[in-house]
């Protein structure tokens, strides 16, 4: 799971944090939106990176707050995130649309079950523009988001365009 690794890699580059703290910032960013990632395996990477000594951890308290691991990069996990910049920068690009397998199975379908299949691909591609247009909007002037982060939103904005178009010439081709 190496963008897994590259994405808790990168957030301790640039300040030690927590699990908590990590899994926060993910749900914060909208990262599980566009690439697998999840809560239990953020809380597992953490473990698995410690282990391989790519971060350190420190026990924390907070007033009555209960103890915490901060997580920190060392010198071995900065030149893990260089090296994992660079091979999954370099890989092929694959894109996985889960409803591809609806798309070609399509055909083995009646007519009447292929438009009801693709109206529900239809919706939830809508819900998922109306959700990227409400996040561009709230955090296009926001100061803390990263211009590479409003960039992924706009990437993922112009596919579900070009997934809506696609949808459109497919539902006539298929009359």
């Amino acid at each position: 799971m190496a963008t897994i690794d590259l994405i808790v890699l990168g957030m301790l580059m640039r300040e030690s944090m927590s699990a908590y703290d990590i899994q926060k910032l993910v749900e914060y960013r909208n990262i599980s939106k566009w690439v697998k990632i999840s809560t239990p395996s953020i809380y597992k990477k953490v473990i698995q990176l410690e282990e391989k000594g790519l971060i350190t951890s420190r026990t924390e308290k907070e007033g009555k707050m209960p103890e915490k691991a901060i997580y920190s990069l060392t010198d071995a996990g900065n030149e893990e995130f260089e090296k994992l910049m660079i091979e999954i920068s370099c890989k092929p690009i694959n894109i996985f649309l889960d409803f591809n397998a609806v798309i070609v199975n399509l055909e083995s379908m009646a007519k009447e079950q292929q438009r009801e299949c693709l109206d529900h691909i239809e919706s939830n591609i809508n819900v998922l523009k109306s959700y990227l247009e409400e996040n561009i909007s709230m955090k296009e002037n926001a100061p803390d988001i990263p211009a590479t982060g409003m960039a992924v939103l706009h990437q993922q904005f112009l596919l579900v365009q070009a997934i809506e178009e696609w949808i459109a010439t497919l539902k006539k081709k298929l009359g």
